[in-house]
């Protein structure tokens, strides 16, 4: 046994949905299931672990008992149980839609850069999109898309772009913000549910269902003013080939502007880590280097807070490149 691995309070709301709403097939499996599911949400750890073990001994193949006993034995303590059963959720569903990487990764037992699968994001964000907005901007303070917008205010004043890119785009509120500075504005998102909630506030010209890297990878060279990218980064632990595909992209002059979590500088490591809250870190010195290696100049790296977790600020930074 080692001390517990910890939840924060965004990775609670957003990824216990994930855990909830399945069935075994097996209606005396499902009973047990949704009670340890119900016991890991008020705390009670022991009693979760023991009810997600009963429903395992009726349908041993059903991954999120497998992923919810491995959260709670995370939480308690016992990490080599808790890889265990995490690492048998993922074999049972290897695209990890159910988010087990991320705390194999807290508990060693998997790379950071592998923790976040574009399974675990498509289905996180497609079953959040419904109460995205509320909850995002009223539970967390969530104001991401206005910093950026002051950031482009203070860094390129009075500049209106040809072509923009909003990449992870979400709901939309990212493109609400910048669309009056933009005459052309494409986004794309890994979940069609989000996607579907950005085309219904029809300030896009066009909407993707794609991965953002890909995405990036099919636009024309050099044809980009600008590329926006509102807390999607804390999704990508090394974002070398986003800063890469967006280098080339960029017309000459072009801007890229994201946030991130900070990582504290004397903790950086290899300059980035996956936290509590499901979300990386990332250092400021990490983004300028990887920043230089794809051909894009630093603008400014800023201190800022773009949510808050449990009341708390989450430390943050505001990046703006150029090409």
């Amino acid at each position: 046994m080692t001390a517990p691995l910890p939840l924060s309070e965004a990775a609670r709301v957003t990824a216990r949905p994930l855990l909830v709403h399945r069935s075994t097939g097996d209606i005396l499996a499902d009973r047990r299931y949704a009670y340890a599911a119900g016991y890991l949400e008020d705390g009670d750890l022991a009693a979760a672990a023991d009810l997600a073990a009963q429903a395992l001994e009726r349908a041993p193949g059903f991954a999120p008992a497998w992923a919810l006993l491995g959260e709670a034995l995370a939480a308690q303590g016992d990490v080599e149980g808790a890889i265990a059963a995490l690492e048998r959720a993922r074999t049972l569903e290897p695209e990890d839609a159910l988010g087990v990487g991320v705390t194999l990764a807290r508990l060693g037992a998997l790379p950071a850069a592998d923790a976040i699968a574009e399974g675990y994001v498509r289905a996180l964000f497609d079953s959040y999109a419904e109460r995205f907005d509320e909850h995002l901007t009223g539970d967390l303070g969530y104001r991401g898309p206005q910093l950026l917008r002051d950031a482009l205010d203070r860094h390129a004043p009075g500049r209106r772009f040809a072509h923009a890119l909003d990449l992870g785009c979400g709901t939309g509120l990212m493109g609400e913000a910048i669309r009056d500075r933009v005459a052309r504005l494409a986004g794309c998102d890994l979940a069609p549910a989000m996607v579907e909630k950005a085309r219904e506030k029809g300030v896009y010209d066009a909407l993707d269902v794609a991965e953002l890297t890909a995405w990036l990878d099919g636009m024309a060279p050099a044809s980009i003013d600008l590329m926006l990218a509102a807390d999607v980064l804390v999704y990508v632990g090394d974002p070398v080939h986003v800063l890469a595909a967006a280098g080339a992209a960029l017309a000459e002059g072009g801007l890229f502007a994201f946030s991130v979590q900070a990582l504290d500088e004397e903790i950086a490591g290899e300059g980035y880590a996956i936290g509590a809250d499901a979300r990386f870190s990332h250092s400021a010195r990490f983004l300028r280097a990887r920043a230089a290696g794809a051909g894009l100049r630093v603008v400014a790296i800023e201190p800022a807070t773009t949510r808050c977790d449990a009341g708390v600020p989450v430390p943050g930074h505001l990046v703006v490149l150029a090409r």
